[in-house]
């Protein structure tokens, strides 16, 4: 959740480290900081709040240095203040960051203060710090010294140690938290997210589980958990800077929202060329594996979870093989039941979220054989972990709230459903040219949508001085009211909750008031009725009605009922469609109320600490 940069160069890296902490905002975070390796002397700048205000007091103390680490922490251990900010330091000489959490931390703090070790922080990296100056006290170099202190960790880290007493060289290491090198021409590079680095360079190497590195500025030297030497494939980063950019938005949150439909289109492109569902959109062994799936399992978080539980509904229904959703970090802790003829789907936008990895490996360690990532980024930790891949093209996302991520990946779901349709038998060829046909026609009513935003804004002023919102859907629906509520929470600050409609009256409806606003979706389908009727048990309380429906639709709006229309009902894909208008509510709600839309208070972009 947190993010590290680090550099060693022949020119200043201060300008380099600063940069990519600013990159790395969008992750989430409650304080900055940078060390650099000054003469004999490490030098620190900590601040809590934003990355600007530390770099602010780096320009005031006139830091420069060809060596140096940055970080940006959301408060795990210990509270959001400067003392628990990274960098932390041993012994004024050591100076590291860490992504991450030390489940032992406390039986190594105790043992380290038994040895005349003082900790200034509550933070459980002081440890690690003063534990590799242990291991350098005990005649180990810096490397050495990291490589036998991390032996001795339990937990999730991403390591990067510099020392003033070692200028010519930082090391780092990685296990549970993303971490990758950037190569450059005598200089070379640390981050924990590609975007931290792409000022300076393209070339990255993604570092695996237990591994370790020297980084000098002419080479870069990468050992594997047994300490062997070993060399990691180099790869060209197809990030860039311009998606990093907001261009003419207020937020990334906007703009990323008005990327949907490039990135739909891009991401169904691979179907529409070959005018059908092939299987190899998962990997060249897809036939062979989805062939003799049974059932299907898909484990996911937070917006990755709705857009399995939208899936679920398609799967069974198009595929006719049962499938079940399940929140990973629920998963992985009970004693779950395994058939290994079930496929296991994990969904992460970033590919790192931890508790999906967890899950992912809990779910391994059952029997499970049969894995498919859909993930967002390119060679991150679950689709290597994965046996097949589907990979979205939604581009670099930079708000918190997902917004293009979501839809993206409902695109690579809804294709997961129909190629199982096809593989076992149960798809027409009229169906499949049907199906492509949606798909080919799916950018243009998300265009349709978008188109709605001033509609939409009007809407977010009378959301704005509420304090509670309920969003309501039937059937595939329900998962994007479930979207719509938590957008609307994330952002705004507004308390929401979703329903399925036809729960109303088993509780829900006792909240039903003139200030509790009701978000209905209700597009053109079998289910329509059911949710006319719902809706009138929300009037008969007086509550007041906002509905998003299809232009198809043959209600209009009344007094307390307020009527919005996308375009007409697109069939199976009208969850896709529905989530624009709740994404441009939640935004402009969020705008009115002068929230910071695309760092919300507490939220981190990609989850990985537990």
């Amino acid at each position: 959740m947190c993010g590290i940069v680090g550099a060693i160069a022949d020119r200043d890296v201060v300008p380099v480290l600063v940069e990519g902490l600013k990159r790395l905002e969008y992750r989430g975070y409650d304080s900055a900081g940078i060390a650099v390796v000054v003469g004999d002397s490490v030098r620190r700048v900590r601040r809590t709040g934003r990355v600007a205000e530390m770099e602010a007091a780096a320009a005031a103390d006139g830091l420069t240095s060809g060596l140096g680490i940055g970080h940006t922490r959301w408060a795990t251990h210990g509270g959001v203040t400067e003392t628990n900010a990274h960098p932390h330091i041993s012994h004024d000489s050591l100076a590291l960051v860490h992504n991450g959490i030390i489940e032992n931390h406390e039986a190594q703090r105790e043992r380290l203060a038994a040895m005349g070790y003082v900790f200034e922080s509550q933070t459980d990296t002081e440890v690690i710090a003063h534990l590799i100056h242990h291991h350098q006290s005990q005649g180990r170099d810096l490397l050495a010294a990291l490589q036998a202190a991390v032996g001795e960790l339990e937990g999730a880290y991403a390591l990067a140690v510099i020392d003033r007493r070692d200028p010519e060289r930082m090391v780092v290491a990685r296990m549970g938290c993303p971490l990758l090198i950037g190569l450059g021409e005598g200089e070379n590079f640390v981050a924990s997210d590609v975007s931290a680095i792409l000022q300076a360079t393209r070339r990255v190497i993604f570092l695996e589980e237990g591994d370790t590195a020297v980084l000098t500025r002419a080479a870069v030297q990468i050992f594997d958990g047994s300490g062997g030497n070993v060399s990691r494939e180099e790869h060209l980063s197809d990030v860039s800077l311009a998606s990093l950019e907001l261009g003419p938005y207020r937020h990334f949150m906007q703009k990323e929202i008005h990327e949907q439909p490039r990135a739909l289109a891009d991401t169904v492109e691979a179907i529409i060329d070959a005018a059908a569902f092939e299987p190899t959109l998962f990997g060249k062994d897809a036939a062979e594996v989805l062939r003799e799936v049974e059932g299907v399992q898909i484990l996911a978080c937070g917006t990755s979870f709705y857009a399995g539980s939208v899936a679920r509904y398609w799967i069974e229904a198009i595929s006719g093989l049962p499938c079940s959703v399940e929140i990973a970090s629920e998963y992985r802790y009970r004693a779950a039941v395994a058939n290994p003829k079930h496929l296991i789907v994990t969904i992460s936008q970033s590919g790192e979220t931890l508790d999906t990895m967890e899950a992912l490996k809990y779910a391994k360690s059952l029997g499970h054989t049969r894995t498919l990532s859909i993930c967002n980024v390119p060679e991150s930790a679950i689709p290597r972990a994965s046996g097949l891949v589907f990979y979205t093209r939604a581009g670099a996302e930079i708000g918190v709230a997902s917004t293009k991520a979501f839809t993206t990946q409902l695109v690579g779901l809804f294709a997961l459903a129909v190629t199982l349709a096809k593989l076992n038998g149960r798809l027409s060829d009229d169906q499949e040219s049907g199906y492509i046909e949606d798909l080919r026609q799916l950018p243009g009513s998300v265009q349709h949508a978008l188109n709605l935003e001033p509609q939409i804004t009007s809407w977010a002023e009378r959301f704005t001085p509420k304090h509670h919102a309920l969003f309501l859907g039937r059937g595939v629906h329900y998962p994007i009211a479930l979207e719509g509520a938590l957008k609307l929470k994330e952002i705004s600050y507004i308390h929401a909750e979703a329903y399925p409609a036809g729960e109303l009256k088993h509780g829900p409806l006792a909240l039903v008031d003139a200030e509790m606003p009701v978000v209905v979706i209700a597009p053109k389908d079998a289910l329509l009725e059911k949710v006319k009727s719902n809706m009138q048990e929300v009037r008969a309380r007086g509550g007041e009605l906002f509905v998003f429906t299809d232009a198809d639709s043959n209600f209009g709006a009344s007094e307390g009922v307020h009527v919005i229309r996308t375009a007409r009902h697109v069939g199976v894909l009208s969850p896709i469609v529905h989530t624009i208008p709740v994404q441009l509510l939640a935004y402009h709600t969020a705008l009115a109320r002068g929230t910071d839309v695309d760092k919300p208070r507490n939220l981190a972009k990609s989850v990985t600490v537990e």
